[in-house]
């Protein structure tokens, strides 16, 4: 069990996107398994490898106590046109949190721990989490999705916080 520590906003690394994982292997399964042991004891329900500053493309999620899903390789394919909103917040601003619309359903397709592809259908708050989840694989931290006014005023907090 390794816990790992936490890129924190404003660290330019959330902004670098990630690279697609091409081992599959003994190393990811002991990234894979930090993961999820970071993301418990942060605490948050997902966890990127670009949370951590590994800059690979896989993250975990774990909607339901002991329910790992871990996503490698993961892209969106498709979405629904109705939106919903939905709190968010990130393990790299504890504590922080804003008000976000996305889309309320999203198909994506990604490998599994073993490299086999698989695609899947999420709705509500599991598609929320994915979405999530891949903007930070893609160099997109949530904050980004604010508005300029909700954004700048969330900043403006945490840097009060900070102090």
């Amino acid at each position: 069990m390794t816990i790992r520590n936490i890129v924190r906003y404003p660290d330019p690394a959330l902004s670098k996107p990630c690279e697609p994982v091409t081992a599959f292997g003994p190393d990811l399964a002991a990234l894979q398994q930090d993961l999820v042991d970071t993301m418990r004891a942060a605490p948050g329900v997902g966890i990127t490898a670009a949370h951590i500053g590994v800059f690979e493309r896989i993250f975990v999620l774990e909607l339901q106590p002991g329910a790992i899903l871990t996503y490698v390789n993961p892209q969106i394919t498709s979405t629904v046109a109705k939106t919903m909103r939905h709190v968010e917040g990130s393990v790299s601003m504890p504590g922080f949190t804003e008000e976000l619309e996305r889309p309320q359903q999203v198909t994506i397709r990604f490998q599994d721990m073993n490299g086999a592809e698989h695609e899947e259908t999420a709705e509500g708050f599991h598609a929320i989490c994915i979405q999530h989840e891949i903007d930070q694989l893609d160099g997109i931290f949530w904050i980004r999705r604010l508005s300029k006014l909700k954004r700048d005023r969330l900043i403006r907090k945490w840097e009060k916080a900070q102090r």
